[in-house]
Order: C-alpha cells, then sequence, then structure tokens
C-alpha cells in the first residue's frame, strides 16, 4: 500500500539509497528531509508492515498554467523488487502529474532495461540521451517524457 513518506523514513531511504546506488552518489538522509519538506515535492513509501521497501519522488515545476513534472527517484529494496511495488510508486507519482495536468521527464540508466521498459507501457518515450550522467560512475542516461495527459471536458470547462 502507499503512502507519504516522511522525515521519519530518511534514514531507511538513505540506507537502500546505498545498498541501490552504491555506484552513483547515493543521497544522505539529510538529502532526503530536504526534499520531503520542499512544498513542490511529493515523496511516496511502500511498507511492508512497518517496514519501508520503497520510496519514490517527483516535483511541480513551472507556471501553474504550463507545469511540468519530474521524477527524481524510484526505488525498491532487492529483496523486493520483481512484486510490482516500482509499477504503484509509478502509478502515484503519475496521479500527482496527472492532477496538474503536466507533462513528466525523467532519467533513467541507458542499462536498466526493467525501469525503462516498465516506463514505456506506462507513456513514456525516449527524447534523448545524457552521456556521463551518473557519477561517479560516467553511466549514461536516458531522458525520458510522457506527455500530459489531456483534461476531460466536462460541463464545468465548458460554462
Amino acid at each position: 500500500m502507499i503512502s507519504d513518506l516522511t522525515p521519519r523514513d530518511a534514514a531507511r531511504c538513505a540506507a537502500l539509497e546505498v545498498l541501490l546506488f552504491a555506484g552513483d552518489s547515493p543521497w544522505p538522509a539529510e538529502a532526503f528531509r530536504s526534499e520531503m519538506l520542499a512544498p513542490h515535492n511529493h515523496y511516496f513509501a511502500v511498507r511492508d508492515d512497518e517496514t519501508l521497501i520503497g520510496y519514490a519522488g517527483i516535483s511541480v515545476l513551472g507556471p501553474s498554467d504550463h507545469p511540468e513534472c519530474e521524477i527524481h527517484t524510484i526505488a525498491v529494496d532487492p529483496a523486493y523488487q520483481g512484486r510490482g511495488h516500482g509499477r504503484e510508486l509509478l502509478t502515484a507519482l503519475l496521479e500527482v502529474a496527472d492532477r496538474h495536468h503536466a507533462e513528466v521527464f525523467l532519467e533513467v540508466r541507458t542499462d536498466n532495461e526493467t525501469a525503462i521498459e516498465m516506463y514505456r507501457r506506462n507513456g513514456f518515450e525516449q527524447v534523448g540521451v545524457r552521456k556521463r550522467y551518473y557519477q561517479p560512475s560516467g553511466a549514461d542516461a536516458y531522458t525520458m517524457r510522457r506527455p500530459a495527459v489531456a483534461v476531460p471536458v466536462t460541463e464545468e470547462h465548458l460554462a
């Protein structure tokens, strides 16, 4: 079940970062706390009972009449991968973007085929490559984009 990520989760997030992204400058706990408290950011958690097993974050940026969203991270403890938790977290992030009728951008390692396929299944397309984006490993990243979801026409919009 998806819930809000809270500052008390920061230490566990940092521990998962070291496990998942050791070669690419994992975020420390303080970075998570700072990002969670920023008013334009939305961070979500997935838990197994009380244990945090995954997290994800998105920013809503730009003017209110033409916002963009940027996915910061989606991460799931390796012991829980392959069970749909990443997809659940992505769904929560995309719901934020859809409420703002915003297009969504993200970067993903070019060798992360599982994540790339998940993003493609959810409407993302590759729009660029960032050479040596991840440091210090020097791994390349694809920039991917999902268009804004069309605003449904209702009587309220016609008035």
